[in-house]
């Protein structure tokens, strides 16, 4: 039989039947359509055959159940007491169970049966002894095999029968099997009886209601009370009907419905009741409202929502027996139901943990509802909370994660009243939650607040986020004593108000924060050190608002104050000396502070601050731009002394160098960006570039930060040198300005105090800064290569003679000519940034030559090579020059200065080598100075000749031929040179004798040229007059 209760269904059927079907018969008279419509839905939700099920009805009245003559013994009176320590004894006085006569098959009867054999042989022995149960868990065997009878048998009773003591052992044989099932961890068990009961309410159809149902209704509080610690997930079922109890008081009293509250206008039917209901209204309340309609018809236990519309009818029997029925409720009153609620502080900890799940998935049902959203849930959770307030941390820490997730999932309901009503709900929890002292090394405030983070940042109702910020500050400012781990959730809050697109939310966020700020700062750090940076990142937040510059800038303000404020030791690491065991040392002076590394906590607190400053830098927002500036720059010279080599270091490469990327494009500096954290990246779109006004402000602060703190940084010296040549090399001649400025006053501050590599380093940068830029250019002057233009490919004397005569060309197109435009400005700029690098080397070799090495002076010689070349590279791009010469005619712009830039190139290279070898401040062994004056001439007389058609090699016979005139812009170009050609005649003139006699063979056939060159003016043979008279003649004469 047992097996077959596991196995068959229909077996299932039958046996219950037969248990109950006798008792049922002669008390009740049950027909043959009772016992089918009894059994319907048994077959996994389907109807057996009711041929099949009216033969089992005969054969059931037919064969008698009967049980053995032999009864087992009585019970020893230590049994009895165990009967009804477990609650037994009501059970087997409803079920007197005798043993079948038919024997028990399978393997648990063949062990039963050899039970009974050895009692029954040991019963008539004098030495045989009573055995003593003492394990409950042998309860559990017995209870697997009648609990099914039994539910039957209270079920149909409790259903067929109005008999008060029948109901009345029923419903107490419903709480001993809840008892012992919950007892035993029998859940599948538990939750049948539970269920059952639950259904016998009858509260989900309150007009068919009796006063059995409502004993039904004591007996699941009755069963809250008593068996609440093991009742687990049979909790929703009690928990419904309890819900389902306090609505129906509601409607009986006349009270207004949750709904009402939760839409624009109440639920309304129509105007017009139909008379042949008779009732128009019931105490205060109306049958119009579509709630009561649908509590009056009725609907299944399991429905948690009403889909009745508002013009369904209800019979004026159903109206009568619901207003009666109202009054049978008035036996349970408010006590009961809230005594259930004040007792879940009495439930274990696993308890009251499926109390609060089975509480949250109640309320979630009531306020999903489409039709009748109920809050009876939602404040029950608020007291629970508040009762279970005193549980240890494990447990609250337990219920709490259930309730969070309960208050994010009501905060983002569509149902704007319904979110708001819980944000409100979980407002009032938190300033109970507030008002108790928050233990040192907990957090728990950060969890209570989390839901309100979570809404804030998911929600898309700016009333919710409004309401949240509003809550948050209420909160903060009427109990900011008691606030501790609590700051981490309120800054994240007003962080996501920050970013908010709403302006009032922002405003009334940035309201709040300033308060906290001014007045509520040592508050902030009391607990926990790390909120400061919460509290940073919150402002930082506050200066992208692009609603209000005055957010912006009052938020920068607030930054320095907060630097202020942790270099005089507001955080509470300064003052204890220690936070997490490990040692935070705070140097005083300059001289010692070795103790704080870029690893120590103080650290952790400087970096985000200053990042952030950082980033701002690139505000596309002029003002924000400039104040950030300062702001950073000031806290770094007022606080600097606090900070160790290596921290210097980091703020350097994350913080200082990225300020310039922007502006200066100078993308690859060695900064050892692998170390850096992710707030060196700029969050601001390209373009973002400065004025001029703030390039200069840049400079300053770059360079009176390095000249105050040189002896901690001096290790920076190439990167801030790179800094300024990045300005040099800008396109705009503002920033360049300021580089030249910047560079020169850095020398002239600290150049008593560089070494000899250190100036080596800087006129390396310089050479960087003119090398690195030729690539890019000349990428660019190729673009010029795809642009054809008619009879641009003809002899070099062709072309002077066409560019007297053919200035205009109707073959560029318009995009030709807006190329041309383009690579002309790039030509232009460039010419002038590279000049400009020369001119400040020439400066700095001037002021301090005495300083420099022979190593500088090589990296000088290389400087002054590279850019000379470079232009007469240029300047031999003929077809090139040509294009861009007609375009600028086209366009009416004057052409690139190239002839002036290769000039000045070889001029200064020149200049340059004469003074060092004037100076003679180094060896003629260490670098050979004569021999690199001797090429430049050469070159400057070569270029001179090729201008003036005059060029003839070594070792040849010139061939008299008829010269054409010069073109007037050769003319002007050989005029350009003159100057150069005679500085390089006066350099030759100016060589040693010995020198002169060694180098004379490798130009003087350039001499003879010029003599039978055409100038342009009588400084050339001036010049050629001299060399020869003082240099040449006696070389000849000897």
């Amino acid at each position: 039989m047992i097996c077959c209760l596991v196995c068959d269904p229909t077996m299932v059927s039958m046996i219950l039947t037969w248990i109950f079907c006798y008792y049922v018969l002669i008390t009740f008279q049950m027909t043959k359509a009772d016992f089918i419509r009894n059994n319907r839905g048994i077959d996994d939700g389907k109807d057996l055959p009711e041929e099949y099920l009216g033969s089992l009805y005969e054969q059931i009245v037919k064969n008698e159940i009967k049980m053995n003559a032999d009864s087992s013994a009585p019970q020893s009176k230590q049994a009895n007491s165990f009967n009804r320590l477990l609650g037994l004894d009501g059970i087997l006085n409803l079920v007197n169970w005798k043993q079948n006569e038919e024997k028990a098959v399978g393997a648990n009867g063949l062990l039963i049966r050899h039970i009974q054999e050895q009692f029954k042989s040991n019963s008539g022995k004098s030495e045989s002894a009573y055995h003593v149960v003492t394990d409950v868990a042998i309860l559990r065997f017995m209870v697997e095999v009648c609990w099914g009878p039994m539910l039957a048998a209270f079920s149909v009773t409790l259903d067929q029968s109005d008999d008060k003591l029948a109901t009345t052992q029923c419903l107490q044989g419903f709480r001993h099997a809840v008892h012992i099932t919950a007892m035993m961890g029998m859940q599948t068990q538990r939750d049948a009886f539970v269920t059952s009961v639950a259904k016998f309410t009858y509260l989900h159809c309150a007009a068919d209601m009796k006063q059995k149902n409502v004993d039904a209704v004591k007996a699941i509080i009755s069963i809250a009370i008593e068996d609440g610690d093991y009742l687990h997930e049979a909790w929703e079922h009690i928990l419904t009907c309890l819900s389902r109890v306090e609505h129906l008081q509601l409607l009986g009293e006349g009270a207004h419905s949750d709904a009402t509250f939760f839409t624009s206008s109440n639920f309304e039917t129509e105007e017009k009741t139909p008379k042949t209901l008779g009732f128009s209204s019931f105490k205060k309340g109306t049958l119009q409202n579509p709630a009561m309609v649908a509590v009056v018809r009725g609907s299944s236990y399991d429905s948690t929502s009403v889909g009745v519309s508002a013009s369904a009818l209800v019979t004026p029997e159903q109206i009568q027996n619901f207003i009666s029925n109202l009054n049978l409720l008035d036996q349970i009153g408010n006590f009961e139901l809230n005594h259930v609620f004040a007792h879940s502080q009495r439930l274990n900890g696993e308890a009251i943990v499926a109390f609060v799940k089975a509480l949250c998935k109640v309320s979630l049902s009531e306020l999903q509802s489409p039709t009748d959203p109920r809050v009876f849930g939602l404040t029950k959770i608020v007291e629970i909370a508040h009762y279970n307030m005193n549980r240890i941390r494990l447990v609250w820490s337990r219920i709490w994660n259930v309730l969070s997730d309960f208050f994010v999932s009501v905060g983002l309901s569509d149902n704007l009243s319904v979110a708001i009503f819980a944000m409100d709900s979980l407002r009032q929890l938190a300033m109970k939650f507030l008002e108790r002292e928050e233990l040192a090394n907990y957090n728990f405030q950060n969890e209570f607040l989390r839901p309100f983070v979570i809404v804030m940042q998911k929600s898309n109702s700016a009333e919710i986020r409004e309401l949240i910020v509003r809550c948050i500050s209420q909160m903060v400012l009427s109990r900011v004593s008691n606030v501790k781990s609590g700051w981490k959730s309120v800054f994240m809050v007003f962080t996501a108000a920050a970013a908010d697109e709403q302006k009032n939310i922002v405003l009334l966020a940035f309201e709040t924060m300033e308060k906290i700020v001014r007045e509520f700062f040592p508050y902030i750090t009391e607990t926990e050190t790390t909120t400061f940076t919460d509290c940073v990142r919150c402002l930082l937040t506050f200066t992208n608002s692009r609603f209000n510059s005055d957010v912006s800038l009052n938020a920068i303000a607030f930054l320095r104050f907060c630097a202020v404020r942790l270099a005089d030791g507001g955080l509470v690491c300064n003052k204890t000396g220690s936070v997490d065991g490990t040692v935070v040392v705070v140097a005083n002076c300059v001289s010692d502070v070795q103790g704080l590394t870029d690893k120590d906590d103080h650290a952790s607190f400087w970096n985000p601050l200053l990042s952030g400053l950082s980033k701002l830098t690139s505000d596309p927002r002029s003002a924000i731009r400039k104040s950030s500036l300062e702001v950073l720059f000031n806290i770094l010279k007022d606080h600097g002394h606090l900070f160790s080599r290596t921290f210097w270091n980091s703020i350097f490469y994350c913080v200082i160098f990225p300020v310039y990327n922007s502006a200066s494009g100078k993308r690859d500096v060695s900064l050892q960006e692998s170390s850096c954290s992710d707030s060196s990246a700029s969050i601001h779109p390209e373009g973002s570039t400065w004025d001029s006004e703030t390039s200069s402000v840049a400079a300053e602060c770059l360079i009176d930060l390095f000249v105050t703190f040189f002896d901690i940084v001096r290790s920076q010296l190439p990167g801030v040198v790179s800094v300024l040549t990045g300005f040099i090399r800008s396109p705009v001649q503002g920033p360049a300005s300021t580089g030249v400025a910047g560079l020169m006053r850095l020398t002239s501050d600290l150049g008593s105090r560089f070494s000899e590599e250190e100036w080596k380093e800087i006129f390396l940068c310089l050479k960087d800064a003119a090398i690195s830029a030729v690539p890019g250019f000349m990428k660019v002057l190729r673009t010029m290569d795809n642009i054809g233009v008619p009879n641009i490919s003809r002899t070099y004397a062709d072309m002077e003679w066409s560019s007297d005569h053919e200035l205009t060309n109707d073959e560029f197109g318009d995009d030709n000519l807006q190329t041309a435009t383009y690579v002309v400005s790039r030509m232009k700029n460039h010419i002038a940034m590279q000049l400009l690098i020369l001119q400040v080397a020439t400066d700095l070799y001037k002021m301090h030559h005495q300083s420099l090495s022979a190593a500088s002076i090589e990296v000088l010689i290389a400087l002054y090579s590279s850019v000379a070349l470079h232009a007469r590279q240029l300047n031999s791009e003929s077809i090139l020059l040509k294009k861009l010469q007609k375009a600028c005619s086209i366009l009416e712009l004057s052409g690139p200065p190239m002839v002036h830039f290769e000039n000045e190139s070889f001029l200064n290279h020149l200049t340059f080598l004469q003074n060092v070898l004037v100076d003679d401040y180094f060896t003629h062994a260490e670098i050979d100075i004569e021999t690199e004056l001797v090429a430049v001439c050469e070159n400057v007389l070569g270029i001179y000749l090729k201008c003036a058609e005059s060029v003839t090699h070594p070792g040849t016979v010139p061939v008299p031929h008829r010269k054409l005139p010069l073109s007037s812009a050769k003319k002007e170009e050989i005029a350009a040179r003159t100057s150069l050609v005679v500085s390089a005649l006066q350099g030759l003139e100016g060589l040693k004798k010995d020198s002169f006699r060694r180098y004379i063979p490798r130009f003087f056939h350039l001499l003879v040229d010029l003599v039978r060159s055409e100038h342009s003016s009588g400084e050339v043979q001036f010049a050629l007059s001299n060399i020869f008279r003082s240099s040449v003649g006696p070389f000849i004469m000897e």
